[in-house]
């Protein structure tokens, strides 16, 4: 009855040139130039965004110490109970 999808209206003057899903290759060139590009990038990078977790983990890991200082009940307080 009507036109498929791509067929809708019909262009005069634009060449198209379409492969088919099937004869791409998803992963082509993954570990030749995907794995090297992934250390350069993360070497680009690392001083960029290491810093601010060291610096984020030493404060959470300071706090959490105090707080389970904190928590603790002094012993002194329970010399002379019974």
């Amino acid at each position: 009855m009507g036109k498929h999808f791509g067929e809708l209206a019909k262009i005069r003057g634009i060449i198209q040139y379409r492969l088919s899903p099937f004869e791409q290759r998803a992963f082509a060139g993954a570990i030749s130039k995907g794995l090297p590009n992934i250390f350069v990038r993360i070497r680009s990078n690392i001083f960029r965004v290491l810093p601010p977790f060291v610096v984020a983990y030493l404060i959470y890991d300071t706090v959490e110490k105090k707080h389970e200082k904190l928590m603790r009940k002094n012993p002194k307080d329970y010399e002379n109970d019974e």
